[in-house]
């Protein structure tokens, strides 16, 4: 398995989701375009009570891709995707682009491209990238926090109390963050066996914690992340 973290942004770094009707209709395609149907040839029948973690669908789940951990920010998404099938990453990147700008578009009365260009694709190869990668996305987050911006360096002192960050990833929902620690948010759209076991992380809130405890690791200094 080749697993992948996916990024990109709104052109000129705009917002691309602007209420909570536009996160919940990103995460809905996450769940819809994950099949080898055409974005035309796809039939949404959108669930929009956040209440319910379960999205619906009007057809049998066939995925061409494996949804690790993702999260949605203002202006920007991250994803960390591994194939199903030959192409799936392409063709459901390319779906998921061009479907979500469509509706965006016609939502806001606006025309021309969203994006600002070809989705990012990295490789997660090295083991350390590997255990690191997921708590790098669930943390994104904390870029809105007051006085946690800082959070990539990675170095002790950073952030400051634990508590505070945990108990802001808690009250963000745009990301596989609670799914991972226990509390059904959207799990229909993820597959969490390959990080969610005793070989890497049997107790995710617990990892994350000590994560945060102690962040200072140098091994990734060179890695691009974005």
């Amino acid at each position: 398995m080749e697993l992948y973290h996916l990024l990109n942004r709104g052109v000129d770094k705009r917002d691309i989701f602007l209420d909570e009707k536009d996160y919940v209709r990103f995460i809905h395609d996450l769940y819809e375009f994950n099949c080898s149907e055409g974005v035309d040839n796809t039939r949404h029948r959108l669930n929009t009570d956040l209440r319910s973690p379960y999205l619906i669908s009007t057809r049998e789940q066939n995925k061409i891709v494996d949804i690790h951990g993702w999260v949605l920010m203002r202006n920007h998404y991250h994803l960390l995707l591994s194939e199903r099938v030959e192409g799936g990453l392409t063709l459901f990147l390319r779906k998921l682009n061009i479907g979500y700008a469509k509706y965006f578009n016609e939502r806001y009365e606006r025309s021309g491209t969203l994006f600002q260009g070809r989705t990012k694709k990295i490789l997660i190869q090295r083991q350390s990238h590997f255990l690191y990668i997921l708590h790098y996305i669930h943390l994104n987050p904390l870029d809105y926090l007051e006085g946690y911006k800082e959070w990539r360096v990675r170095s002790k002192g950073t952030i400051r109390a634990r508590k505070t960050a945990l108990e802001y990833l808690d009250s963000y929902r745009w990301s596989s963050y609670l799914d991972y620690c226990g509390t059904k948010n959207f799990p229909s759209i993820l597959t969490t066996h390959v990080f969610k076991n005793e070989d890497v992380f049997s107790d995710y809130q617990k990892a994350i914690y000590t994560y945060l405890k102690d962040a200072e690791d140098d091994s990734l200094s060179s890695e691009t992340l974005e």
